[in-house]
């Protein structure tokens, strides 16, 4: 599917890069209503969509990013314009990375018995695609664009 602008390709993708009250591989959990001060101060303009947490280059946009009640929601658009780009839209669409992961300042949490936090309010900064999310549901799924026939269902 040809971008918007004409220059290259790019995939509409949605997942969940944050489930609620699950424990991630670190012990943290995240509860409702955590990102609700954030999203509400950046929108989802103002968080970036990454590959694997590398914030010296962009490799897409977020359309929407949302909290219901399963977790934090996100659709958003993988450009295929630059060279990080395209090789996570080449991995994407292969089924090779599906994985979601969030970077955020914390800003109010609690600890947990036997360790971990329960983080209460979190400042997100951005989500990025990744091979090994922390949280092991966090997921999505190609919703539009070449390989959208190899779509796997978001955890």
């Amino acid at each position: 599917m040809p971008a918007q602008d004409g220059s290259g390709v790019m995939l509409e993708m949605a997942g969940y890069a944050s489930l609620f009250d699950e424990a991630d591989h670190g012990g943290d959990i995240v509860r409702r209503g955590a990102f609700a001060a954030s999203l509400a101060r950046r929108g989802a303009a103002g968080v970036r969509m990454l590959f694997q947490h590398d914030a010296g280059e962009p490799v897409g946009v977020w359309d929407a990013i949302t909290e219901d009640g399963r977790g934090l929601y996100v659709r958003g658009r993988l450009m295929g314009d630059a060279p990080r780009g395209r090789a996570a839209l080449s991995l994407v669409r292969n089924g090779a990375v599906d994985g979601l992961s969030i970077g955020f300042r914390t800003r109010h949490s609690r600890p947990r018995p036997g360790g971990g936090r329960e983080l209460l309010e979190i400042d997100l900064w951005e989500v990025s695609i990744v091979t090994f999310p922390m949280l092991a549901g966090a997921r999505l799924s190609v919703l539009a664009g070449p390989g959208a026939v190899r779509a796997r269902a978001a955890a």
